[in-house]
């Protein structure tokens, strides 16, 4: 019990938490006005509007130039990794993601249907922005099947650079908004 009283009175980890599930909370949120059902798997899942990896490193990263200073070691390694991470939520999960998306019509698919897997799709939806981006929204046939436990790879696990920069927007506003203690 004493370990978890350690760990939330730690400043960076409270700062740090609550962005996470502040963003969280807002991706359920802003999925159920979207698409007007309750998705939970969105209060865990990768993805999504805003990002909560974003939000907790640049939380993290404000918190530490707060509390530290901008010439502390402990700030730049965390702006390093804050980095890292928001480079690889828009860089390599999201190509893992389009990647998934792909292998899941492949095996899906019978030679007839190849083309139009490779047609060019205009889609001018705003659900596209938050909820299933253009070139990430899963096929909702993919999703049932998911849900039943069939072996089929995730699709939504990166993040488009507006929802990066909205979950950093979001973790350095809830680390100015917390007291330093």
């Amino acid at each position: 019990m004493e370990t978890i009283q350690l760990i939330f009175s730690n400043y960076y980890i409270d700062v740090a938490l609550l962005s996470w599930l502040i963003a969280q909370v807002l991706k359920t949120f802003l999925t159920f006005v979207l698409t007007k059902e309750v998705v939970w798997e969105r209060m865990v899942g990768a993805g999504g509007m805003p990002s909560a990896h974003s939000a907790l490193v640049c939380s993290l990263t404000a918190s530490m130039a707060r509390k530290l200073g901008f010439t502390s070691p402990v700030f730049a390694l965390s702006l390093v990794f804050s980095a890292v991470v928001m480079y690889d939520a828009m860089g390599v999960r999201r190509a893992a993601g389009e990647q998934a998306k792909v292998l899941n019509k492949i095996v899906e698919m019978t030679s007839d249907n190849i083309r139009e897997m490779f047609a060019p799709k205009k889609t001018k939806d705003i659900k596209n922005l938050f909820v299933r981006r253009k070139n990430m929204e899963p096929d909702p046939e993919n999703v049932r099947k998911m849900e039943e436990g069939k072996a089929l790879l995730k699709e939504l696990l990166g993040h488009t650079p507006l929802e990066v920069l909205a979950g950093a927007i979001l973790g350095i506003a809830v680390a100015m908004l917390i007291p330093v203690f």
